[in-house]
């Protein structure tokens, strides 16, 4: 079983939605409460909220660049992340925790088909976002909106957020609002880079010094 995290394009977005991913439809970080109400009295609800989906995608793409990771396992897509600058997600504004902190990038959405789940698969995916953002510079922090109760299919688990890094930084008894340094997150990966060096170091097996010129001449006689 091979395991790949790769960039959230529209086509792999309507891919999860093949494989039956939920929030493929679902615009509650995408659109405001007026625009979700409007979409909701359309005709095709859902493949209103679909297009929607892949049209704001699409913008954020051009507009700021990668904005989401996708697991794939053997080529199939599994799970994925969402995160994006809090101007880009109008449908955070409603959470009793916002507004967003001005350094941070707000992740949305991590979903993993619970048939993949207990492989750490969800960490892997927070992983791949810190790195991307890392690379970028300029990020200080992600930070989420938990739902205590984990019975939000579009927001993310609290105690999900809390065991991949995330803590604390606005208190609420169901929406809790939370952080995570990407600081943090750079020196974990240093630490870890640091010991593959040390390990690689202790099993290398060690070299004779080659010998020099001088040493290689025969003395005259």
């Amino acid at each position: 079983m091979t395991r790949r995290m790769v960039r959230l394009t529209p086509d792999r977005l309507e891919a999860l939605g093949r494989a039956g991913v939920p929030c493929h439809t679902c615009v509650r970080w995408e659109l405001d409460p007026v625009r979700r109400a409007r979409l909701d009295r359309t005709a095709d609800p859902l493949a209103g909220a679909a297009a929607e989906k892949e049209a704001w995608l699409s913008h954020v793409l051009r507009e700021w660049g990668s904005c989401g990771r996708v697991a794939l396992v053997d080529d199939v897509p599994v799970g994925y992340v969402v995160y994006a600058p809090p101007a880009f997600v109008p449908g955070a504004d409603a959470h009793p925790t916002a507004p967003v902190s001005p350094d941070a990038v707000l992740l949305t959405t991590a979903h993993v088909d619970p048939r993949h789940a207990g492989g750490g698969l969800g960490r892997a995916l927070v992983q791949a976002m810190a790195r991307d953002l890392l690379e970028r510079g300029g990020i200080r922090a992600v930070e989420a909106f938990g739902d205590t109760r984990s019975r939000g299919r579009c927001v993310v688990s609290a105690d999900f957020l809390a065991r991949v890094g995330f803590k604390t930084h606005r208190a609420h008894p169901t929406t809790p609002r939370l952080r995570m340094e990407l600081r943090s997150a750079l020196t974990w990966r240093d630490e870890v880079e640091a010991a593959v060096e040390r390990l690689v170091g202790a099993v290398r097996p060690r070299t004779s010094p080659a010998p020099s010129l001088r040493d290689a001449e025969t003395p005259d006689a």
